[in-house]
């Protein structure tokens, strides 16, 4: 029996760990999975320094899951 490289080949997470930072200049972040494929991350939170919802982008990727 023979072994091929495409199955020993690691495929790519579907989904990855990106880090969703405060429009409002706090500094306030967390963590939120998405999939690899999708857009970026734009989405309304609350954010308790300023004491109200604002928006909240992706910063960067941190790691696959």
């Amino acid at each position: 029996m023979f072994m091929t490289g495409v199955a020993l080949a690691k495929s790519k997470s579907k989904v990855i760990l990106v880090r969703m930072l405060s429009e409002a200049g706090t500094g306030y972040s967390f963590n939120k999975t998405r999939k690899r494929v999708q857009e970026k991350l734009v989405m309304l939170r609350y954010d308790p320094f300023v004491k109200k919802q604002v928006l909240f982008r992706e910063q960067k990727k941190i790691r696959s899951v």
